[in-house]
């Protein structure tokens, strides 16, 4: 009975060891992400420096990186919790196998204590051999030495194996208090990381609350620029559905609902197969890139009184990087505005995307684009501490809608 529940104990600890593994094996993995995740977000901030002009994004790149911080701070916490458990696993499978080893010596010290006490008998073999009653009885004496014999060679092996397997669990145990301490010392580490990151975000804040005014100034400026693309994009939206529902195939063509765009049966098939894409559709971009500015009316809780309203996404990425499309279909305008530099509108079927803030464009109205394929390079502003800002937009007729809800994050 005891011999099978500490087979039992053993069994439910090497599974706990073994789901152990695999959830530290996955933290390893979280972690490394998350690492990348900081050391991206530092590489941006550093070819981005501060200014009234990109103080928001900045902003929101910090909050990124205190994010991912705390982020990896209580991935370390989840790896000690973890590696607790298994330093206390491996002491109860280490006291288990140093009781079942204590047995076994017992065991066979008074195994050995008996023999000892019928050592004139055993001593001689033959003698014990010869002494029997009859050929049936010596062939039975015959026998029981040499089983004799076997079983102290297996208690002896048995003892030697069950004393390396405990030698064995100490070492892991060591090594598993060993990792416990680099933990620790690389959370201490982290922590610290922390507190400095708070400390300079802190620091900017407190410069954009000295020139509020200067950057309360500058959000209106954009407001009205984003206002501007937003009335064009929609005047575009007008012309074209306008222009759909004169066309001279009218006939073959049809719209979604009453009012909108008259699509081909071609467009129609691609319209249908950008929906059946939400949620993994590629970002307009490759690289090392982060959102700093997401859909919708958002307050920054840092500073008062500032507010933001974005009818798309803003990526913040490295100089020399490139607009891609996201989806299959055809150029459909391009245009210039004040603050947007090159605007890129892909239509596909009744869904169009915009990608705007382009130095330089790569395609030109009614090109057809694959998905991926390369639209033209991001504008890096100099003049506002190298900002290579991407905005992407994502619209259904004359209806705005969340790109984030459509990429694949």
């Amino acid at each position: 009975m005891k011999y099978k529940l500490f087979i039992l104990l053993l069994s439910v600890n090497f599974s706990l060891f073994a789901q152990e593994s695999m959830q530290i094996t996955d933290l390893e993995k979280e972690k490394e992400n998350t690492l990348a995740e900081i050391e991206e977000t530092n590489q941006l901030l550093n070819e981005n420096k501060l200014t009234i002009g990109n103080a928001l994004n900045r902003l929101n790149l910090l909050n990124r990186r205190i994010e991912s911080r705390e982020k990896m701070i209580s991935l370390l916490n989840r790896e000690i919790t973890n590696l607790d458990a298994g330093i206390a696993g491996k002491e109860v499978q280490i006291k288990m196998l140093e009781t079942g080893l204590q047995e076994k010596k017992n065991n066979y010290a008074n195994a050995v204590k008996k023999m000892y006490l019928n050592r004139n008998r055993l001593n001689n073999n033959l003698l014990f051999i010869l002494s029997a009653k009859d050929f049936t009885q010596s062939f039975h004496r015959v026998m029981y030495l040499k089983e004799y014999s076997k079983w102290q060679e297996r208690q002896a092996t048995e003892i030697s194996e069950k004393q390396g397997k405990i030698n064995e669990q100490k070492l892991a145990l060591q090594y598993n208090r060993g990792k416990k301490l680099t933990l620790l010392n690389g959370r201490k580490t982290e922590e610290d990381r922390l507190n400095n990151e708070k400390s300079s975000q802190n620091e900017e804040i407190r410069t954009l609350e000295k020139n509020k005014k200067q950057l309360l100034s500058d959000l209106a400026k954009k407001k009205k620029q984003a206002e501007a693309l937003d009335r064009q994009i929609a005047k575009i939206i007008a012309e074209e559905t306008a222009k759909s529902a004169g066309a001279k195939n009218q006939g073959e063509r049809q719209a979604e609902s009453k009012g909108g765009y008259a699509m081909t049966a071609a467009e129609k098939a691609l319209s249908s197969s950008f929906a059946d894409n939400q949620g993994n559709l590629p970002f307009p971009l490759r690289g090392n890139y982060k959102i700093v500015d997401y859909f919708g009316v958002h307050q920054y809780k840092e500073l008062s009184k500032v507010t933001v309203n974005n009818n798309g996404i803003d990526l913040e990425t490295t100089p020399g990087n490139e607009a891609r499309s996201v989806f299959n279909g055809v150029v459909s305008r391009i245009f210039v505005l004040p603050g947007y530099h090159n605007s890129i509108i892909v239509r596909h079927g009744n869904y169009l995307t915009l990608y705007s803030n382009l130095e330089h464009v790569y395609v030109k109205q009614g090109d057809r684009v694959n998905t991926g394929q390369t639209l033209g390079k991001i504008y890096t502003d100099t003049e506002n501490g190298n900002s290579t800002l991407l905005h992407f937009e994502l619209w259904k007729e004359q209806t705005k809608l969340d790109p984030l809800s459509w990429l694949n994050q």
